[in-house]
């Protein structure tokens, strides 16, 4: 692995003053700066991806390709800041029988690896659902092993607050039935983002998810009945 791959200080330091003085002016005297810091961020993201890519099937031609632009998208927003004050990025996973995206967020105080189902589709929420209503126990060992709650603690996501249509308030799996959103997350302190072993930490973070990643693709590649759909 390649161990000498860091994030190095100033690339969260960088964030900080972007977030204090999130203007065009501003950023433009500082584009050498954050020039230099997004090589940094790019050159994690490569070495993240190749090392994921060992053991898995990932759509993303390359970690630069993989990290967000820092420019915000702010027509719809009533927040006008031109930029992001982190670092973001992620990686799908190929083909239609590999479902779940890997995420990463790298901020000061704030920094975290994802992954998971985000908005799921009416389609594969219902599906998902129609599992979980037939028979949660799989997916209620995967939550419960000692490495997914050592590593994420528990699954996240929104609610609904009732049962979901075509279900009971009382149904055995209503806990798992009420998600709309399929989330895991890993939060990780700046020491952490900043030591030497961080890169390692991040790819063991990802594939600790697998498990739960396999569950939700075989659920979503096949029928009521297990029969694929693809």
């Amino acid at each position: 692995m390649e161990n000498h791959v860091t994030i190095p200080k100033s690339s969260l330091d960088f964030l900080v003053q972007l977030k204090e003085n999130n203007n065009k002016p501003w950023f433009d005297d500082h584009k050498s700066e954050y020039l230099i810091e997004l090589e940094h961020i790019q050159n994690f993201a490569d070495a993240l991806l190749k090392e994921l890519s060992k053991t898995d099937v990932l759509e993303n031609a390359s970690g630069k390709k993989s990290v967000y632009r820092i420019y915000r998208d702010i027509r719809f927003s009533k927040d006008k800041t031109p930029f992001k004050h982190y670092w973001g990025g992620s990686y799908t996973r190929a083909t239609a029988a590999r479902r779940g995206g890997y995420y990463f967020h790298l901020e000061k105080g704030n920094s975290f690896f994802a992954g998971g189902f985000w908005g799921p589709n009416a389609s594969d929420l219902k599906r998902i659902r129609t599992e979980f209503g037939f028979n949660s126990e799989a997916f209620r060992e995967i939550l419960n092993s000692k490495s997914f709650k050592d590593t994420f603690g528990t699954l996240q996501g929104e609610q609904l607050k009732t049962a979901p249509k075509g279900f009971d308030a009382d149904h055995e799996a209503i806990d798992l039935l009420r998600y709309k959103q399929f989330l895991i997350i890993k939060r990780f302190t700046d020491d952490e983002v900043l030591s030497p072993i961080f890169l390692e930490q991040a790819l063991d973070t990802f594939k600790k998810m697998r498990p739960f990643f396999d569950y939700m693709s075989e659920v979503l590649t096949t029928d009521s009945n297990g029969a694929s759909i693809l």
